[in-house]
């Protein structure tokens, strides 16, 4: 029997994550669009998706043009801080993404929805994400909403329906989600308004001073990810191609792992300190849970070198990492649409049954 059109997605600021059960496969790729400015000859207008006109590149392949495209060609994220910033373009790549990842997208059929939101955004910028799916092009029978630490959850392989304390800490680009669930639902959450893109940041800050070097976020993710470290390591070095301050020529400079290392650990100690408030707040049975069961770390950026060590230090608790942390929350939901036993985690806003 031939499955349903269901499709689950996380709709992140770095990265958009589709799950499709009738090709039962997944799509990760980088939630960016490349719009070209300048359009010569008459205009291609399509009636129902006008800015599809002016793409020029999206998902992984504007993601190699960042930094490097001419003028007339605005590459950009339309996801900031975990809500929608420009919902026109975000519109566009909801659209095209589904293209992408279906089969044959010519003939796509009436589809169920699935949208894992953060729990910390507003009533008005969780709409955003719901109003994504009722476009024309979509086909969309019905939008459910998923909150975004119970997918994680199940992702990293919890069982979520038990009555059963578990803590997760999802560090994602712009946001890190810190977690306490049971039964299904979420008792404590709070969303700390930084993540892997001020990480990059910092470093970008610090090579500038310490080198007088200016390096694009491109590097200072290479940097984070190579010589980044929640724990001081022995000092290594990697080098990297920037604009040197002074001279104003491409240079390449060989950056030290120690400081990488001071201009990351300030920001990683707060993750850890914002850990440390929720468990203070967590309820006395809920805690002794979370001790047998440890921290669930998942999101992008959790992947830093010796990030579960120093977390583990901090609070004496077993840290678990999940096998590709990135995708945890789109293969929680994929649990969610093919065990009848989560439906309950999924629901329809009560504004947005589609008749």
């Amino acid at each position: 029997m031939a499955k349903r059109n269901r499709l689950g997605m996380d709709i992140g600021t770095s990265n958009i994550k589709i799950f499709s059960e009738s090709g039962d496969k997944y799509l990760n790729e980088k939630n960016i669009i490349a719009i070209c400015g300048k359009i010569e000859g008459p205009p291609l207008c399509d009636p129902i998706l006008p800015a599809a006109r002016d793409i020029f590149a999206f998902g992984d392949e504007a993601y190699e043009m960042y930094e490097k495209a001419p003028s007339h060609i605005k590459v950009s994220y339309p996801v900031k801080n975990g809500a929608i910033a420009d919902f026109d373009n975000m519109q566009t790549l909801f659209i095209k993404f589904i293209n992408k990842i279906l089969d044959n997208p010519s003939k796509l059929e009436p589809t169920d929805y699935y949208i894992a939101v953060p729990t910390d955004i507003t009533e008005v910028e969780k709409r955003a994400f719901l109003e994504l799916a009722k476009h024309p092009k979509a086909k969309a029978k019905k939008i459910y909403v998923i909150n975004k630490p119970i997918s994680d959850a199940l992702g990293s392989g919890v069982e979520v329906n038990k009555a059963q304390g578990v803590m997760v800490c999802n560090i994602g680009a712009d946001t890190t989600e810190i977690s306490v669930i049971s039964l299904g639902g979420i008792v404590l959450s709070k969303a700390v308004k930084f993540g892997g893109n001020r990480l990059d940041e910092a470093i970008i800050a610090a090579v500038k001073s310490e080198y007088k070097l200016v390096i694009g976020l491109k590097s200072a993710e290479m940097l984070k990810i190579k010589l980044g470290s929640a724990i001081m390591q022995d000092e290594i070095y990697e080098t990297v191609t920037g604009r040197h301050m002074i001279t104003g020529l491409p240079t390449r400079q060989a950056v030290s792992s120690t400081v990488i290392y001071n201009c990351l650990i300030d920001f990683i100690n707060q993750i850890v300190d914002n850990i440390k408030a929720i468990l203070e707040r967590t309820p006395p049975e809920l805690s002794a849970d979370i001790i047998d069961t440890g921290i669930y770390l998942t999101g992008g950026s959790s992947g830093i070198k010796d990030m579960a060590t120093l977390i583990n230090n901090e609070t004496d608790l077993h840290i678990n990492i999940a096998n590709n942390p990135s995708e945890s929350v789109v293969r929680g939901i994929k649990k969610i649409i093919e065990n009848p036993q989560y439906n309950e985690i999924a629901y329809i806003p009560k504004t947005n049954i589609l008749d």
